[in-house]
Parts: C-alpha cells; structure tokens; sequence
C-alpha cells in the first residue's frame, strides 16, 4: 500500500527532522529501515516506544557501529537500498565510515539524504544547534511575536519540520526519481537554514516591496492586521479570524453585528489600532462556544483556538480520521491523501533492533551469518 511501496530506505537513528521524514515516507508505503545502535547515544530525550511516533511504519535493525563488521553490515544494506537518509553533523558519517563516497561506490543509484541545520559548508556547519538557532539565522523567528515583545518560538514546527523534514523528503524523492533516469545517485544536502529561509520568500519579496515592517506586529499576517488574528472570547478562551478579502471581511463584519457602524476602511492602516480595539471589545461579548454558533462554517474564515486534546475531539477533524487511535496510542493521520495508492499506518513502533532478523534474511544474508553476527554482538 502506498505510492512509495517497493522503494528502499535506511534511516540512520536519530532526533527530531530525519525520523519524521522517515515516518512521511514510511507512511507512504516506502520500507524504512531504522539503523539503531545497540545502545543509547545521547540523541536526547528517551521516549517510551509506544510513544515514539516517529518510528511507526519502520523496521529497525540495532548494529555496533564501532565494530568493523558492523560497518560492513550497514553497508550491505546501503548497496541494496534506493535511499540513505542522516542527521549527523558533517562529517561523522564519515568517519563511522559511511560517508557519502563509500556508500555510493557500492551503491551508484543511491540518493544520500543529508539533514542537518546549518549545512554540509559554511562557518557554522560544525557547531551544534537546534531549532530555535536556525530559524533566528533566517530572520524568521525575529518576524513572530507581539509589537513591543520578544520573538515567540513558535514550537519547533517551522524550522525542524518544516524547513528540515518536508525539504528533506521532497529533495531525495526528487533525486530518486532523477536516478531512475541516469542511473545515477547523488547526495541531497538539506540543511534547515536553507528550508526555512525558502519559507520566507515571500516575506522577502513583501519587504523589497516596502510592505513588510520588521517591527513585529505590524504586518498583514503577523497580528498586526485587525482582521487577521487571534481574540479573547468572553470566558477567557481565543478564537482566530483571516478574514484577508474584502468579500470575507464584509460577511465577518456582518455577523459581528458591525455592518452599520463607521469604522475605519479595511486596509487603511491608520485605522487599525481602532479597528482592533473594537473587534476586542465585541468578542469579549460571546464566549467561544458562542462565537463558532455564529461564525463556523461560514465565509468570514474562522475558527476556534483549540488546545491538543480539543482538537482530536472536533467534529470536522474527526469525520476526516486525523487523530486515529493505534495500539491504544493516539496519532496523526499520514498525510497527504492518495485516492488509489493510499497511505496507512500499519504497525507502531518497534524496539530497537526488534527486526534485525528478518531485516538481514531480506537483505539476503544467510541464517549462518545472522547467527554469527549476533553471537560475536554486532547485531543485536
């Protein structure tokens, strides 16, 4: 099942970015091996395995990578598989041995997926970093926040996930198919600086065109614009209004019993600090549950703020199965969605090196070796 079935993958063990790229593309359908050490490696915060959502979909094989033989093993399966993906600093794959130039002699279709933050060059490619570093390089973090506040780090949604992970697959899916041409593997270099900075482009183009101020708060998408934002309901609860297009804008206005009043016009920016004090004042009449009788599901572009476990409950994200229930732990639906091929979660999360195994007779070793190499602790 899935547009990806069929399609090999190695995934070095890691945090963060590169296992949730790998769970998009095991979702997908793709067969992701998971290359665990036989023991912990201060990746960071241990997770029970129940909870370790990013690796649901994959299988996992536990190698002592400081063992030659261990080495030699993961190689193995790098020659025989259509994607590397890592998320080391420079050069420790390299070192472990591994590095881009061995695997791809073994292997010349194989696309070497690199996620790092900083990048494969650059002054900063060594040091370390998470986040919230790169996504303060890029000049994102400095645009989201209040007028007069500190930058608010908006979870590690943008700069992780969505500058790392999203560039991460659609590069090396991009790279696999251009292999499928040339017969010819490359390496795929996503750094999240990279990512993000592509994420604001069109901040880019909005300040070259004098329409996006640094101070935060002030700009058509930051806050700043009265009709694109978040208010307090009356019992303390928020709601969200995007209400760009004047069409939009006039049904909001309608049904917040406004139409008639003299407010100041829509994009006059003068008016704004009187167009959302007003729009505070009326939503502090009605509380949340109040303001979605009246406003969800129409064109004034609302919704209500809704914290995690609010979410799994709403009607609309339940009649669409985002938040489905697997080996009694609650998930998030793959995304996105295939009419003929789709996606699945299939199984959950395995122990570390609980495939190893099955994994090794698939890639063709024989029950001696397999044998043999957990006997002399290089697979476990």
């Amino acid at each position: 099942m899935g547009p990806l079935a069929g399609i090999r993958i190695i995934e070095m063990a890691g945090i963060g970015p590169g296992p949730f790229c790998g769970m998009l593309l095991a979702d997908m359908g793709a067969d992701v091996v998971r290359v665990d050490r036989l023991a912990p490696s201060g990746l960071g915060v241990e997770i029970p395995v129940r909870y370790d959502l990013f690796n649901r979909n994959k299988r996992s094989i536990a190698v002592d990578l400081k063992s030659p033989e261990g080495v030699a093993t993961v190689l193995r399966l790098t020659s025989q598989a259509d994607i590397l993906i890592e998320g080391f600093r420079p050069g420790v794959m390299e070192k472990l041995g591994l590095g881009p130039e061995v695997c791809l002699a073994a292997n010349p279709r194989l696309v070497f997926g690199r996620m790092t933050g900083w990048g494969q060059e650059g002054p900063l490619a060594k040091a370390a970093g998470h986040d919230i570093n790169y996504i303060a390089l890029t000049g994102a973090l400095a645009a989201i926040g209040p007028t007069g506040g500190a930058p608010v780090p908006p979870l590690n949604l943008l700069g992780d996930f969505g500058g790392g992970s999203m560039y991460l697959a659609m590069g090396v899916l991009a790279a696999h198919i251009e292999a499928l041409r040339s017969g010819k593997g490359q390496v795929v270099d996503a750094a999240i600086v990279d990512g993000t900075a592509g994420l604001m482009t069109m901040f880019h183009a909005f300040r070259q065109m004098g329409s996006f101020q640094t101070r935060r708060g002030t700009n058509l998408l930051d806050g700043g614009a009265p009709f694109y934002g978040v208010y307090e309901t009356g019992d303390g609860k928020h709601v969200a209004i995007g209400a760009l297009e004047p069409k939009f804008y006039a049904e909001m206005i309608e049904k917040l019993g406004l139409a008639g009043e003299d407010l100041p016009q829509q994009y006059d920016t003068k008016g704004w600090p009187r167009l959302k004090a007003r729009f505070e004042e009326v939503f502090r009449t009605k509380t949340r549950e109040e303001w979605c009788a009246v406003l969800e599901g129409s064109d004034a572009c609302f919704a209500p703020v809704l914290d995690l476990d609010e979410a799994q409950a709403h009607p609309h994200m339940a009649a669409r199965g985002i938040h489905p229930t697997v080996g009694g732990v609650v998930n998030t639906a793959p995304a996105p969605r295939f009419s003929r091929t789709p996606s699945q979660i299939s199984h959950p999360a395995t122990e570390p090196g609980a495939d190893t195994a099955e994994i090794l007779a698939g890639f063709g070793f024989a029950a001696d070796e397999i044998a043999r190499l957990k006997a002399a602790g290089v697979t476990a």
